[in-house]
């Protein structure tokens, strides 16, 4: 559904009237196209502290490159932040360039896990995910701002990559934890899932056809799957995207085996996006409107997911990304079925997370959505959905696009290292964090 209030505010009478009454002033976001894959200009490396971290040949290789001109992304390494008078240093490195920074583009701020046994460390490297996130409420112009925390920065060559283009527009406030491991790039960056083979489940239409498109962009053969009452449209999002069409219910009890059948030669990537709402407070939800949604949401997501591990379907390399939601970590008026079922998909995540890779060698991770410009929300009351679409730091909705590029990226072979994440795709919404 158009946002008028975003294309009212793009023109210069609505600017003026904005400004006058106060009213927020979103700016439209840069999203990634063929034409235009990377951020206009150029990246300034900042340091805070000192860093052992070998981090100039990796920014060289994510396509934004060094230069003079108003910065499109600044990265600050502040891994070696390790006390108080330190943090003064990312004040510093900061404070001179933040204006500066062009309209849609990125501050990233590269931190330290935490030492337990260093108070003064975990202070100071705390207190940059404060900071981070304070200043993602404030820097405006569709300007994004994120804290990832690692020690090895060529496991976290794919996120950097993911975090410096505009296939983050809609990511911003997050803390992401990328743990050491071996660098595993692909041998096409543009195409990184050539010779993968991915399942989306509910992709017939919205968030789960956008999924599909952008796999398949990235090179994978896509399995599409939806019930049966929605397979013709899924047939014909397969169809165009060169996929396959897999009709079934989702949480029948041999789910998890048939697709296991459908798929002789195993699977690489594997995407729980099936769900649906059946919206009342509790007081008045009746039993089955509570069981359809933790059935479809949680309970289709955990039995699959055992099968398909069990079985060997998803092998070393896998992954697994589940969409959990914003209203399963911040809660929602009428949505405590579809809260409890979010909030039980991040639960599974984190606890499957460690030990599907040891097991397995497969890693598991979420994606959060807010607000997201579907069939869905349009259909939400006027007001209901102009205060959903406002209350987050880029003032807008976002699109099923931004939550497939952000699924693109943890489904990315080079990604082996971000498990156990939950990243939220909600323009730092001002809802639970």
């Amino acid at each position: 559904m158009a946002d008028r209030y975003l294309r009212f505010t793009g023109t210069a009478p609505g600017r003026f009237l904005a400004r006058r009454l106060g009213l927020p002033q979103p700016v439209a976001l840069r999203r990634w196209s063929a034409e235009r894959p990377t951020l206009d200009g150029p990246l300034l490396h900042l340091t805070a502290g000192k860093s052992e971290l070998a981090l100039a040949p990796v920014l060289a290789r994510t396509g934004v490159a060094a230069g003079d001109g108003r910065p499109a992304a600044v990265v600050l390494d502040a891994t070696g932040v390790r006390d108080l008078d330190a943090l003064a240093e990312v004040h510093a490195a900061l404070h001179p360039v933040v204006r500066s920074v062009a309209g849609s583009g990125r501050v990233v701020v590269l931190g330290a896990p935490p030492d337990p046994a260093d108070h003064h460390q975990a202070a100071a490297q705390q207190g940059l995910e404060g900071f981070t996130r304070s200043l993602g409420k404030e820097i405006g112009r569709g300007r994004t701002v994120t804290l990832v925390r690692l020690t090895d920065a060529r496991a976290a060559e794919s996120t950097l990559r993911f975090l410096l283009s505009p296939k983050s527009a809609y990511v911003s406030g997050q803390v992401i934890e990328v743990a050491d491991g071996p660098a595993q790039p692909p041998q096409d960056w543009a195409r990184p899932l050539s010779g993968r083979t991915a399942l989306v489940t509910g992709a017939a239409r919205g968030i789960g056809e956008a999924v599909a498109e952008t796999l398949a962009r990235d090179g994978a053969h896509v399995v599409c799957l939806d019930v049966p009452a929605a397979e013709a449209e899924l047939r014909r999002v397969a169809e165009r995207l060169g996929g396959s069409a897999l009709a079934l219910d989702i949480t029948a009890a041999d789910a998890g085996a048939r697709i296991a059948g459908a798929l002789p030669g195993g699977l690489d990537v594997l995407v729980h996006n099936a769900g649906i709402t059946r919206d009342r407070r509790l007081a008045n939800m009746a039993a089955d409107r509570w069981s359809a949604v933790l059935d479809v949401n949680l309970g289709s997501v955990l039995r699959t997911t055992d099968v398909l591990l069990a079985r060997g379907v998803l092998g070393a390399g896998g992954r697994i990304v589940a969409t959990a939601s914003i209203s399963g970590i911040a809660g929602n008026a009428g949505q405590t079925n579809y809260a409890t079922s979010k909030a039980g998909v991040i639960g599974l995540v984190r606890s499957l997370a460690p030990r599907a890779l040891a097991e397995h060698g497969v890693t598991v991770n979420a994606v959060a959505p807010g607000f997201i410009e579907t069939k869905m929300t349009a259909a939400v009351p006027l007001f209901i959905r102009e205060a959903g679409r406002r209350m987050n730091s880029l003032g807008q909705g976002g699109l099923p696009v931004d939550v497939a590029e952000t699924t693109a990226w943890l489904a990315n072979p080079a990604s082996g290292a971000v498990n156990g994440q939950v990243v939220r795709v909600c323009g730092q919404s001002l809802l639970g964090a």
